[in-house]
This record gives C-alpha cells, structure tokens and sequence, in this order.
C-alpha cells in the first residue's frame, strides 16, 4: 500500500487513495492530524525506543551504531527507576501533555522538521534527529495501519513532502542531510521505498484536480515551520504526467513559517513582561539576548545556551542590576523551569485567536500566578512585520525566476489561515485572483495523488 505523507513541522498527516478519492487517515483519535512533537523522560531512552521497534533486519546494525547511547538508556532508566517496559518516550498529543505536566524535566521537542539540515550538526546531533524522525515515522504508520482495512495492508510506500529549502544557509548540501536524515527514518521505520515531492507543488496538485483550464498558478505553502513559493503549469493538460519537471518554472523557499511567528509575537507580547525593554541601572536596555534564546525553539544553539547555568547565572547578575528586578525574575522562572516551549504555544493560541477576534488576553500564570498578556490584532501584526516581509520577498523571487506573472495564486498551509498574513500576501499582487485552499490538508492530498501515479 502507498501513502501520501507530510511530516510536517506543526503537524503530521497521512492519506491513502479509496474509491479514487484522497482520504487521511485519523492518527490522532478521530482527529486526521498529529502534532509534531516528541518527548523523553531522558534523551537518551530515544535510541532505546527505536531499538525496541525495529524490525529483526535493522536491529545488529542499529545496536552497533548506537552503542553508546543505549548502555547510557540502561543506566537512565535504572537511575528514574522505570520498569523495563515501562514507556518513556511519547510521540504527538501525548507528547504535549506530557511536557506541560513536567516542563522542566525530561527532553521535549517540537518541530524536529525544523531542524534538518541545520549546518554545524555534529553525528551525534544528526544520529539524534535520525532516531526522533523515526520514532515519530514508526509511531504513524503504525496508527495509519491500525485505522485500515485488513486488505490495504501493510503501507509499504511513500511520497514523503520536502519544502523546496530545509534551511536559509547550507543550499543543497543542507537539503541532501535532510532527505538522507528522512529515508534512513523511513527505512527503518518500516518503509521499503519512499519519493519526494516539493510540498508547494504537491499542495498545487490538489487544487489542480479542480482545474478545468490550463493555468500558470503561483502557490504560496506558509507552513509551521517553512514557507515555499512554486510557479506551475497546471490543469488538464498536464495533470496526467508523470513526470512534472517541465511544469515546475520557478520556486523559492525559506525557513520561516508558523514557528517564526509564533516566536516573534512571543518577543513583541510577552518578553515585555519579563523584562525585555527595561532599563538597568545604568540607564542602558537590558540585554535581549537570553530573551531571545528562551524562545528560539528552533534553533539549537539557542536553546543549548539559555538552558545552561552560565545563562542562569547572566539572568541572576541582570536581576541585582535592574531598575526592575521584578520582572527579570520572571525571566530566571522561564530559564529554571524550561518555560520557553510553553511560551510559544501561549503566543501560537493569542494567534490562532487573533483570527476571529479583534483582542485577546492570554494567561502566563505559569510564570506568575496573576500574570496576563493582552494582544490586540494591530500587536500581532506589528509584531510579524519582518517575517511577513520575507514572505513577500519569496513571491516576487519565485516571480522573478519563472519569468512569467500567474493567473493565479494558490495559498495554503495552516499559518495562511490568519487574516492578517492572507491581507499581506493579497496585497503583493493585487490584481491577481486568489484562490484559499485546505489549509492543513492540500500537501497530503497533492502528495497522495503523487503517490498514487509513481508507485502504481
């Protein structure tokens, strides 16, 4: 059986061809969409977790690759006194609730995608993120197959989304060490043969099933944690072909998505009330930096640093210094407890509201017992405007490399479902008609259909 899978930054979906319609499988109880996130009572009981899941044929060369690691699992869980089969590795919903029940212990990520491809990752990183994306892998396939008839089994092939730049620097050295990351995962995951697709380009396959004209359409993916721009021949001349190389004029793509967002409006919303802005006695600003790094939850250096007791200690010197030690004492809770995750989701829910309400009051009693922020719609803008001007600055690159204007523009992706993000990109080409697509479910959908033609 093949699928149509998108590992993405935010969330996670599959979808299976039935009755010659797309269909995603629910991996998340009845909901068709699993949040992409991973959490560990120990980093180190993540190899252990794979080892258990593997198939015979993977297990002697994943023992001797993960050697180290998994004599440090057995110490680990001897030392948190787990059973042997006691479970300690969590993927998706059970994930979230089990690092907002104890944020500042265990190993949570959220948006392993965002990370690949980083430059300057060491093996032992890379050989991290390989063992997280086939964790996640092993746990959705495994709940597509248990939400599947008996005769559509095993899912055996995927078409597996790819944003056209994993990251702004590396080029295509950094998207080779991505995909190589996502096949190694896919393989031992169960997968025996997988393909990528650009996800704007998938996401422009689902809406071209609608299509009867041919049409140059511009799509525009804003995802969680990448925004990818395609200009594409599409309709039914085309949508037959296998091989679409020829309909693909131009692309451009960036790591800045959802997540991005989300940490600015964290920055603009919330830092205030934890010192950022303040003065010291000096006279001069506090710091921004480890106001940064607590919410950066896509940059590795980022989140090393401030979870260090140097940070701690840079935090605990602000404090003696400050015209407003009181806040800055909010910021030293976040860096003694690991807040910053729970930060962002905050300023993810003030965004997800600010879509259907001019203001909202967002609780951080987390942080403070009494402590709210409120973020009005004209904040939330405010507070994206660099983000979004990369977003735009992607439009006219993708423009500019196709060498043609579009008859249309295609937008997706969950982070386009806000209206202050969909009057940004309305307003680069406003002569041009534009159509709003499945926000969640276009690239599953496109990525089924592939699915259904290269592997038939």
């Amino acid at each position: 059986m093949f699928v149509g899978f998108d590992y993405g930054s935010a969330n996670c979906a599959m979808g299976v061809i039935q009755n010659e319609e797309v269909c995603l499988i629910p991996l998340n109880g009845n909901d068709k969409y699993l949040p992409s996130t991973l959490y560990a009572m120990d980093r180190e009981l993540i190899a252990e977790a794979v080892l258990k899941q593997l198939s015979a044929e993977h297990k002697a060369e994943y023992s001797r690759s993960r050697a180290a690691q998994l004599s440090r699992a057995r110490t680990v869980r001897h030392e948190l006194d787990l059973l042997p089969d006691e479970q300690a590795v969590f993927v998706g919903q059970a994930a979230v609730e089990a690092y907002l029940e104890i944020p500042d212990e265990g190993f949570y990520v959220r948006s392993p995608k965002s990370f690949l491809g980083a430059t300057g990752l060491r093996d032992n990183q890379i050989a991290l993120f390989e063992d997280i994306v086939t964790l996640m892998m092993m746990h959705i396939k495994r709940v597509a197959e248990s939400n599947l008839p008996q005769t559509m089994l095993p899912i055996t092939h995927a078409v597996i989304g790819r944003p056209v730049n994993f990251q702004g620097i590396g080029g295509e050295k950094s998207n080779q060490q991505a995909e190589a990351i996502l096949s190694l995962a896919a393989k031992r995951a169960g997968f025996s043969d997988v393909d990528f697709l650009f996800e704007p380009l998938a996401a422009g396959m689902d809406y071209e099933a609608s299509l009867d004209e041919d049409l140059t359409v511009l799509v525009v993916d804003v995802g969680g944690g990448t925004t990818d721009c395609s200009m594409v021949k599409m309709g039914p001349s085309h949508r037959e072909n296998a091989d679409r190389s020829q309909d693909f004029l131009g692309h451009s793509g960036q790591r800045i998505g959802g997540n991005d967002l989300d940490i600015a409006l964290s920055m603009a919303a919330f830092m205030p009330h934890l010192g950022l802005g303040s003065l010291m006695a000096n006279k001069l600003p506090v710091p921004s930096k480890p106001f940064w790094n607590a919410v950066a939850v896509n940059d590795i250096s980022a989140q090393r640093d401030f979870a260090t007791l140097h940070s701690r200690k840079l935090i605990e010197e602000l404090i003696k210094e400050a015209q407003q030690p009181a806040l800055i004492e909010r910021l030293l809770q976040v860096q003694k407890q690991q807040l910053g995750y729970k930060l962002v989701r905050s300023a993810e829910h003030s965004k997800m509201a600010l879509s259907s309400q001019q203001a909202v009051s967002t609780s951080l009693a987390f942080i403070d017992n009494h402590l709210h922020a409120t973020v009005t719609a004209d904040d939330f803008e405010a507070a994206i405007s660099t983000p979004l001007a990369k977003v735009e600055a992607l439009m006219r690159e993708a423009l500019i490399a196709s060498g043609r204007q579009p008859d249309r523009i295609y937008v997706t992706g969950g982070t386009a479902r806000s209206p202050a993000i969909y009057r940004r990109i309305s307003g680069v080409f406003p002569e041009i008609p534009i159509v709003v697509g499945d926000h969640f479910g276009s690239v599953t959908a496109g990525l089924t259909r592939w699915a259904n033609k290269v592997f038939r």
